[in-house]
Parts: structure tokens; sequence; C-alpha cells
């Protein structure tokens, strides 16, 4: 029988944001403002980030460039072209140019480099890049920009070259200048209109040819032999070069203080694919390609590129603050750790050995003696600094929140991302004596209008006596002592975690009038090692039972009606849901989002090639763990939840055909089970027309099995 634990804290909503009486609905999905990727200025006295909004009209998310003041005065918008999008804003060391991606302009579509004079005036793109521009680093004299650069397409260029020699030729000795563009404005100066872009011609099909371990990935599509590389592009002469030889993926550049050296992650082995040994390398800077220096040999992730953390140079360029990974054969399961390491070569240390949580985006104090980190840690993402040789973590900034994206500011403060269960996330100002000021408003008047549903943190215990965490979430206009219908909400991953963020589709589902339950259940993150590895090989196991124990936490607690309950998720999150309901019969319905069931049929058909041979062995070899994880499909008999399958055509990361077995197994048993498929869509959905879509169809499949009865 299963223990019920109180919850144990009840979240403060903040009045403003409880002003509104309007419910949040499918709708507000395209009505919120996603704020990221802030950077300060070198004088401390502005910091840029990235605004995404919906443009309805175009079905499509846009995000422009906004900087605020550090003292949080006044905020002013910089692009703000109709249709296009920029991103990763970086401040030059001498505070005279912003550099930023965007593919405006390009007929091809890739990402290429903007630079705009922080003077005023329009943004120009740099002449003289070939590919997709993903990533950018600025060398200290503000001369020279390291640049992550896709290789181009070979059709692409084919495509190009043929274009170009049917097309008026220029006149000798002479290159086109760099392509301004008015809509890009700096503080003051006014935008112009854009031109409309050339027709997309017609191409001819080629064959797809696949050599390579890893073959697929969501979003890129099938591998080919494109690598990402690290690229100097000086602005002076306007060319790029080279940094490194070789024929390997480079990622996270960061330059040393002097300016001679730039630290990145790469993967340099025979065949990187097979491998999740990522090492971190050090390149001098100069007139041809070198071959880099290894710093680590850890035998696996150093400075994992998934997890988007930059190694950070010591003020004196002695050291290199980074990311190791935890045991190989965990992978995504292990934690990973603070470490430092000479510049000059020798031995790593390990910072956080007995801290058993992840921690993530080091930055050093102004004067070395210290870094601070990001820490993953039970439902939240918390700021703490440690020394620099070693020892106690001291807390900076806590609570139950996320911080997140820190980016240090010139005398000791930083500027980073903060989100609640009630707001989503803004820009804030933190000071050096560690007060708290936010400077981003960019969802104020939206929060005004709308009521938050109250979230409660709760405490629980599984069947075997495991301690759970998650959250209850209560819809704004339930009555006093009622039982509500009641939805169990899965996280994906698994190696995540529901924390104290902003999630739309809890205060969705609270809005339409149903409370939420969403645990952390083992395998996920922010608990340590062994709870996530709990999980490793087991997928439907201790997840099951986990899960189950914040639904009858909520019906113990008079919230949940049992004759209401009702379980969903996407990725991991559907997985767990067809685990559930295979397992459970207590469901009213079912909501699998882009899940697997069939684990067979997730072998080369994914992208998770090395995670499946790590973690199970290989099919011919390992048939009965196989076997045991797709007990879902090889035993739907057990399943009678309605369930309603949704997933996009073009996801590599769970493909369709798995929901497709689902949709059909059940659909032969006669089961009521509905699929519905969104062309174009990947993993995530993008499109904000399906986002809302997918939302009405989601409250409409419970409401049209019980939801709301009564």
């Amino acid at each position: 029988m299963r223990t019920v634990i109180a919850w144990v804290l009840c979240l403060a909503v903040p009045a403003a944001a409880m002003a509104g009486t309007r419910p949040i609905g499918p709708d507000d999905i395209a009505r919120i403002a996603t704020v990221a990727d802030p950077k300060v200025d070198p004088a401390g006295e502005w910091v840029v980030y990235t605004v995404s909004t919906t443009d309805l009209e175009a079905d499509k998310n846009v995000t422009h460039l906004w900087m605020s003041r550090w003292d949080g005065s006044r905020s002013v918008q910089l692009t703000s072209r109709k249709g296009e999008s920029e991103s990763t804003p970086r401040f030059s060391p001498d505070g005279h140019w912003l550099a930023f991606v965007s593919s405006r302009g390009d007929d091809h579509h890739d990402d290429q480099l903007w630079l705009m004079d922080r003077a005023g005036g329009e943004g120009s793109k740099l002449p003289g890049l070939k590919g997709s521009v993903s990533d950018i680093a600025w060398s200290p004299d503000s001369k020279t920009l390291a640049l992550v650069i896709t290789d181009p397409d070979p059709d692409e260029q084919a495509n190009a070259a043929a274009e170009a020699a049917t097309a008026s030729p220029a006149k000798p000795g002479t290159a086109a200048p760099p392509t301004t563009d008015p809509s890009v404005t700096a503080p003051g100066a006014s935008s112009g209109s854009a031109g409309a872009g050339k027709d997309d011609k017609e191409k001819k099909p080629k064959p797809i040819v696949i050599d390579r371990f890893q073959f697929k990935q969501d979003i890129d599509g099938y591998l080919g032999k494109q690598r990402q590389r690290l690229w100097l592009y000086d602005l002076a002469t306007r060319t790029a070069r080279r940094l490194t030889t070789g024929d390997y993926d480079e990622a996270l550049p960061a330059w040393s203080p002097d300016g001679k050296a730039i630290a990145f992650t790469s993967k340099r082995m025979p065949d990187p694919d097979r491998s999740y040994d990522s090492n971190l390398f050090v390149a001098p800077i100069g007139n041809a390609p070198v071959a880099p220096r290894a710093l680590t040999s850890f035998v696996g992730a150093d400075n994992d590129p998934e997890w988007s953390s930059y190694p950070a140079w010591s003020p004196d360029g002695k050291r290199i603050a980074y990311l190791q990974g935890g045991p190989v054969a965990l992978f995504s399961y292990g934690v990973h750790t603070l470490a430092v390491v000479p510049s000059a070569g020798g031995a790593a240390q390990v910072l956080t050995p007995q801290l058993d949580r992840n921690v993530h985006d080091p930055i050093w104090s102004v004067d070395g003696k210290a870094i601070r980190i990001i820490v993953e840690d039970d439902d939240t993402e918390r700021l703490a600094e440690i020394p620099a040789s070693g020892g106690a973590l001291r807390p900076i900034a806590g609570g139950f929140r996320v911080f997140s994206a820190p980016s240090a500011a010139p005398r000791g403060g930083m500027a980073l991302l903060l989100s609640t269960p009630a707001a989503p996330g803004e820009v804030y100002a933190l000071d050096r004596d560690g007060a708290l000021r936010q400077l981003s408003r960019q969802n104020d008047a939206w929060l005004k209008d709308v009521a938050i549903a109250p979230v409660t943190r709760t405490v629980l215990t599984s069947k075997d006596g495991t301690e759970v965490h998650g959250f209850l979430v209560t819809p704004p206009a339930a009555r006093s002592g009622s039982r509500v219908p009641t939805v169990l909400f899965n996280h994906g991953g698994p190696q995540s975690q529901f924390d104290a963020s902003f999630n739309m589709s809890w205060q969705i589902f609270a809005g339409h009038g149903y409370a939420v339950v969403s645990t952390n259940p083992r395998g996920g993150t922010g608990r340590g090692e062994a709870y996530a590895k709990a999980l490793y090989g087991d997928w439907g196991g201790p997840s099951v039972p986990d899960a189950l124990s914040g639904i009858d936490d909520a019906v113990a607690r008079g919230i949940a009606d049992p004759a209401r309950l009702f379980v969903g998720g996407w990725s991991y999150g559907g997985m767990l849901t067809n685990y559930l309901i295979a397992s459970d019969t207590r469901f009213r319905a079912a909501v699998s989002g882009a899940s697997i069931s069939n684990i067979l049929a997730g072998y080369g058909t994914d992208q998770y090639i090395r995670d499946y041979e790590a973690e199970l062995g290989t099919p011919w070899t390992s048939l009965d763990r196989w076997m045991a994880n797709s007990y879902p499909f090889y035993h739907n008999e057990r399943i009678v939840t309605p369930t309603l399958f949704m997933a996009g055509d073009k996801d590599f990361n769970v493909p369709l055909l798995n929901s497709e077995q689902m949709y059909q197994a059940l659909k032969s048993r006669n089961v009521p089970s509905r699929l519905v498929i969104y062309p174009g869509e990947f993993h995530g959905l993008k499109r904000p027309s399906f986002l809302r879509d997918r939302m009405e169809r989601w409250l409409g499949w419970y409401d049209e099995h019980g939801g709301k009865a009564g």
C-alpha cells in the first residue's frame, strides 16, 4: 500500500499575476513571449537578449533582439523586421559592435553573421562566409570573431553555382558590398521596409547516401559528411579561415584572456558517432589551421556540447573551468560535475565530487578566487559559488524558482533568466551584493489579464518506500472542497525534471478546469545519480508506481475525482503514459505524444543508437531486455484506456512509426483510439497553429471521455 505524505510547500502567487480573472487557454500559447540568451555589455550598462513572439498571420514564431539598461530604467527593441528572426547577440569587448545571427535575405535560408554599430545605424550582413553560422565568440581585441559554421550543403552549393553561371557577371576586380538591412536598428534609429526575396527554384532530388554509424538526427535529418567547424573571421579584411585541422565537429568556443588561443569541445577519434567521449581542446591562433591540443582525457563526456555550457577561462588565463560527465556507461543518467584544468596542460581537478547534483554554466569571479555555477537541485535551479581551489558551496540565489543562462557583468554581478511557477522567464540583474532586479517585462501585460493557477509542491512515497517529489496544480475557479477531474501529466527525458519554472501546459489544463499532478519519478535528474540510474534499462519499471503516487495523493486530499482521472505526456512522458495504461486501468483517457512502446522498432530508426546499445545491448544479444521494455506493445491486451496518439511526421527523435504501431494495435482490438499527425513537424512542434491545435485536441479528448461529466 502506498503511504501518502502531505505536501510541504504552497507557493505564493504574486498579486499582479492573480489580478486577472480570465482562465488561461490554448490561444494563450501565442500570447506569451519567450525571453532568452541575456548578455551584458562590456561597460555593464546594458543587457541584450532575445524575445520570441508569435506571428499569427505567418503562423510562425519570430525572434528579435532587445536591450535593457542595467538599472532597469529603460528597454529598447533593436530589431523588428517582419517575418524574420535574429539570435545569438554578442557584444564586442570594446563595446562598439553587436554581432548576431540571422537568415534574413538568404535564398538558401542559412544563418549568417550580422553586425550592428552600437552608435546607431543599420545592421550589415558580413560577406565571405559559406554554410550556416550557429555560434559567435569575440576576440578580446574585438578584431576577430570565432564562428561555429556548419559546412554548406553540397547540393545547395551546386544549385548556387548553376544560378551564378546563368546570372549576369560582375565587373572584374569588384566584390559585392555587405548587405544592409534597414530594419536592424540601434536605439534611436528608424526602421525601413524590406524587399521580397527570390522565388525558390525547383530542385532535382538526389539519392541519399549513408555510411555513418549514427545517421539520423531530429531536425537535421539524415546525416552526411557535413561538420560544424570553428572558423576565424577577420573584421578588417572581411575574410574567414579555418582554426583547426581535422574532420570533426567543434563547439562552444571560448577565447583566452590574452587572445592567443581558443578552447572548445570536440570528439576527435576515428569514429565519433560510436562514442560519448567529448574532450576539451585548445588551439593557438595562427595564420593557418592547426592541430589542437587536448586538455582532458576523461573517457566520458567532457563539456558535452548538448549542455551548451561554455568552458570558462580564469582571469589570468592559467585555468579553464568546464563540466565533466558522469560514468560513461550511464551517459545522460550520470551527474555532471564542475572541474578545472590547467590551460597549459596537466591533471584536471573535480571541484564538486560530493555534490551529487548536475551543475552548469561556470563563471569566474573577477579576482579568480571563486567560480559561480547553476546547480540543478530537486525541482529548482539555484546559483551557488565555490572556491576555485575546491571547498564548500556558498549559496548566492535560490528559493523555489529557476535561474538559467547567466552572463557575467564587469563589476562582479551578472544578468540571468529567472522563472517561477507563476511567471515566464524574464531577464534579471544580480548585483554583486546579491540583490535581484527585474530588467525585462515582456509578459507583464499578459500576466495582468489571466488567472494563474496555484502550484503546490508535493512529497510522496512510492510503492517500495522511495520518496518522490512532484507538483499539484489546482484550477483557479475550483470550489473549495469539491473534487475535480485530474490529469497525471508526465515529463520527457527521462533524464530531466519538472521544476519551479512557468509551465504553460499546467496552466492550460487548470484553466480548463482540470487539476494537474506532475511527479519527478526515478530516472529523472535533480535528485542525484542513484535516483536517476534506478530507471537504467527498465524504462517502465519504478517510474510507474512513482507517477501513480501523485494521483493517490491528489485523491487522498479530496482534490482529484477518482472517477475522472486522465493521463498524458510527450516524448518519454508519452512513453510513461503507455507504461501506465498497460499497468493500471483507472484512467478514463490517455494522450500519448511522440512516444515509443515497441522499443525493438527504435533500433536503427531513430537517433539514439549509442544509448540503445549502451543501456540495452543489441537486440540479437539481449532480446529479453528489449522485450521487457516493450510490454505496452507486446502486451497491449492489458490496455483498455481510450488513447489519443499525436506525433510530427518529420520526427527523427521518436519517429512517427512508433505512434502508428500503438494506434494500430489498439484499433485492432477496438479500444477507442485516434492518431493525429502534424505534417512538417519534428519532435518538438513549432508551428503556432499546431501548438494550439495540440492542446485543443488534448483537452477535447479528455472532455469527450468524461472530463466534463458532472
